[in-house]
């Protein structure tokens, strides 16, 4: 079976063209377009400013293994950085072909040797089946590169210990694409606000991650949590990761954490709902996350965001506002004074360039290395003790 299906909960899903055309896109392009500002005295600000164009070439990169399409975002934050594609290598020839089909001037590598060993390669982007993203960038790291994986970048815990003790000992990036927080503007701007102090202290994130199963389109690997490392492990990891940046956390535990197959017996190594409890040293998180988004809404989940904070909370939803407004990157601002929707389509989307300037500079403007596998380290720990719960009536 082809593994292009797992692109079904791509946050890129609805875009088309190269990465290149994907990345040069204008906000507008992408999601809210003004529409309609009017309704219950809520008031409407608009980010000032552009989307950013792609920058001219800075470093060389390359991607190995293209098992998810998140590569193309992927592709296309480094592209908009300042990287030029050079090369790609892929065990699959169907994905292979489709990736050559969106940026046709990628060179085809002959093997994972033929990128490791070429010292012009500066940085390796990856998004291989999940289980073997760690391993990959251990490699990587070995031959003097730098390293972005897909989330999730790491999937057991002998897995992360054995990452923290190469990117140690070499000092290269191990950087993962935690996207809903890095490629999605109204979280961007959700992150300025907040470090503005626009709703005081933060006190609780709650994360929400529903996705869509698309049966039909899923590779065998999709339902092994060997594989794929489990829900939390999988889906979770964007929302720990916004957890730990929204409260400024450096150090945080599991409280406690449950996953359960409450709908596909069929697939026993799966599991299609799972939810944690978090407490850092900055604030509390809460996570839930789920495969049961329905055919009836018109993109692959309503991901949210809500910050508490002391003196107001920012809600952001991510991919739909089921209220009525198009597009995507949604945000609303309550403080001491108003009720705020902002438009977000023109909010930059710094992350790539960051991690090229990391890259160039031996530096963590992107993110800090620490906080990366941290929230690694929180779902790993979550799936390990999870309780595995049935619902019976």
């Amino acid at each position: 079976m082809s593994q292009r299906g797992v692109a079904r909960r791509d946050f890129l899903k609805t875009t088309a063209g190269s990465a290149a055309a994907m990345a040069a896109l204008p906000g507008s392009a992408r999601g809210w377009d003004g529409g309609d500002d009017s309704g219950g005295g809520l008031r409407t600000d608009r980010v000032v400013g552009r989307a950013q164009p792609q920058m001219r070439p800075r470093i060389r990169f390359a991607v190995i293994g293209i098992n998810h399409s998140h590569i193309y975002s992927q592709v296309g934050a480094v592209q908009r950085g300042g990287g030029e594609l050079v090369a790609v290598y892929a065990q699959e020839p169907d994905l292979l072909a489709e990736f050559t089909k969106r940026v046709p001037q990628v060179r085809i590598a002959r093997s994972e040797a033929e990128i490791l060993e070429d010292t012009s390669i500066q940085l390796v982007l990856s998004s291989i089946i999940p289980d073997e993203r760690a391993p990959l960038g251990v490699r990587v790291m070995q031959h003097g590169k730098d390293y972005m994986s897909d989330k999730p970048g790491i999937t057991t815990l002998d897995q992360l210990a054995e990452v923290r003790r190469v990117q140690a000992q070499t000092k290269r990036v191990f950087s993962i694409m935690y996207s809903e927080r890095f490629e999605n503007r109204a979280t961007v701007r959700a992150a300025e606000l907040v470090k503005a102090g626009a709703i005081g202290r933060v006190v609780q994130t709650i994360g929400l991650g529903p996705h869509r199963i698309s049966l039909n389109v899923r590779p065998p690997w999709f339902w092994d949590k060997a594989r794929y490392g489990g829900i939390l492990c999988d889906i979770a990891s964007h929302q720990a990761d916004q957890f730990l940046y929204f409260t400024n956390s450096t150090s945080a535990e599991v409280v406690a954490s449950q996953i359960a197959n409450v709908h596909y017996p069929q697939y026993p190594k799966f599991e299609d709902f799972g939810d944690v409890l978090l407490r850092g040293n900055g604030g509390a998180g809460y996570i839930r996350v789920d495969w049961f988004t329905p055919d009836g809404l018109a993109t692959w989940g309503d991901g949210r965001l809500a910050v508490l904070g002391t003196d107001g909370f920012i809600e952001v939803r991510k991919n739909i506002d089921i209220a009525g407004r198009t597009g995507e990157s949604h945000l609303f601002l309550v403080d001491q004074k108003e009720t705020r929707y902002i438009d977000c389509s023109r909010q930059a989307l710094p992350y790539g360039g960051q991690l090229v300037d990391d890259v160039l500079n031996r530096t963590e403007t992107a993110m800090p290395q620490a906080h990366c596998l941290l929230a690694m380290e929180l779902v790993l720990k979550a799936q390990q003790q999870a309780r595995q719960v049935s619902f019976t009536r």
